[in-house]
């Protein structure tokens, strides 16, 4: 699994490229969320251990979404 930060967002990529989802801070509610780009798109198990793993590690301080400058 692959996390690639894209605008205060990470972008969540199987071993195979596929663009599974996102992981964004979801600020009303103070925790990091992923969302479907795709309904469609299978996520194995696998996947959805990492990305609840690279969530709670977000939640909790242990892994940051690096900042963009757009300047």
């Amino acid at each position: 699994m692959l996390f690639f930060p894209i605008q205060q967002e990470l972008d969540c990529i199987s071993e195979s490229g596929q663009i599974l989802g996102k992981i964004k801070f979801d600020d009303p509610y103070g925790v990091h969320v992923f969302y479907r780009i795709d309904d469609s798109v299978v996520i194995s198990s696998a996947d959805d251990a990492a990305i609840a793993e690279r969530l709670a590690g977000l939640d909790s301080g242990k892994y940051s979404i690096p900042m963009q400058d757009d300047d």
